[in-house]
């Protein structure tokens, strides 16, 4: 693993939720002001998920007072605390920009019926504890061993040009 990647390595989470475009959801941020820190929860419908790695994103939409905001944020950032399922909703499409023009109901997303409310995770990396047991039990065992020829050379005169050629012989 080059540099680079290593560092981004530590800088991933460990698990992160599964993400889908169309569903609402609650995100929970770290907010620093001054010398205090709080959480914000942003409540809304996600209507884009791009990238991936360390770099990979996630935008919310939701109208607040009758302006509609929309925040991207980082799924690794350590700002974001948690991401919680509200609503399972149905999309099908994987940008949800249509939703801009929209007013009102007509800006939320059909509900996928009878979908189970589930906080999913995937395990992005697993722990470094358990790596190196895997090692240690993979050690023991060794390749077969690999049996060896004698080689004899012998020596062949070429008449056209009277140079020495070598010819190999494999013998077991």
């Amino acid at each position: 693993m080059d540099i680079i990647k290593s560092i981004e390595h530590e800088q991933l989470k460990n698990k992160i939720p599964e993400l889908k475009v169309g569903n609402t959801v609650k995100v929970h941020v770290r907010i620093k002001e001054g010398n205090k820190e709080r959480i914000q929860v942003f409540e809304g419908i996600i209507i884009k998920v791009q990238g991936g790695g360390l770099n990979q994103t996630f935008t919310v939409r939701k109208t607040s007072y009758g302006v509609g905001v929309e925040k991207t944020f980082l799924i690794h950032s350590p700002l974001v605390e948690k991401v919680e399922l509200v609503r399972v909703g149905k999309a099908r499409r994987a940008k949800l920009y249509y939703l801009r023009d929209r007013v009102g109901k007509a800006a939320k997303t059909k509900e996928l019926v009878g979908a189970r409310i589930e906080n999913r995770e995937i395990t992005v990396k697993e722990d470094l504890a358990e790596e190196p047991v895997a090692e240690e039990a993979a050690a023991p065992e060794e390749a077969p061993a690999v049996e060896t020829t004698a080689v004899e050379t012998q020596e062949i005169v070429d008449t056209v040009k009277e140079e020495p050629v070598e010819e190999v012989k494999e013998t077991k």
